[in-house]
């Protein structure tokens, strides 16, 4: 078996909210669809969540005008609540993320392996975007 070496992209953001709320809207589906996107043109029509190890996932993210939708999914490998959860997306690539609270605030840190179509930087635009979609989403509703 071949072994890939990916660039690993890292976005953080802190979310002013306790983490065991910030872990419910990052994994409930009907919260999932009103903030995995990152653009105000684009939402989530779709999501699906069974939050365990082996258990997959499954958003679809869509252009608001019909032009264009993708599945982001995938198999979760590690999940310990309100502290991390990691997955294998479905073209191998691996993702972690890591929750800490600190005085009623949650830091969120999201390493995921690279592909190769966009530019790293595009990539990490993007993921960003959509973190801090989720964050205004959490710190909001």
């Amino acid at each position: 078996m071949e072994t890939i070496n990916r660039t690993k992209i890292t976005v953080e953001t802190t979310v002013n909210a306790p983490v065991a709320k910030v872990w419910q809207y990052w994994n409930e589906p009907q919260h999932i669809m009103s903030w995995a996107f990152a653009s105000p043109d684009w939402h989530a029509p779709k999501a699906s969540n069974d939050l365990r190890v082996g258990g997959t996932f499954s958003t679809t993210m869509a252009a608001k005008d019909g032009s264009f939708s993708f599945d982001f999914g995938g198999v979760y490998t590690e999940v310990t609540d309100n502290k991390v959860i990691a997955y294998t997306l479905g073209d191998d690539r691996k993702v972690k993320v890591l929750f800490s609270e600190e005085g009623g605030k949650t830091h969120i840190v999201e390493t995921f392996e690279a592909e190769d179509t966009h530019s790293v930087e595009m990539q990490q635009a993007g993921w960003q975007a959509i973190l801090e979609n989720f964050r205004t989403y959490a710190e909001n509703n």
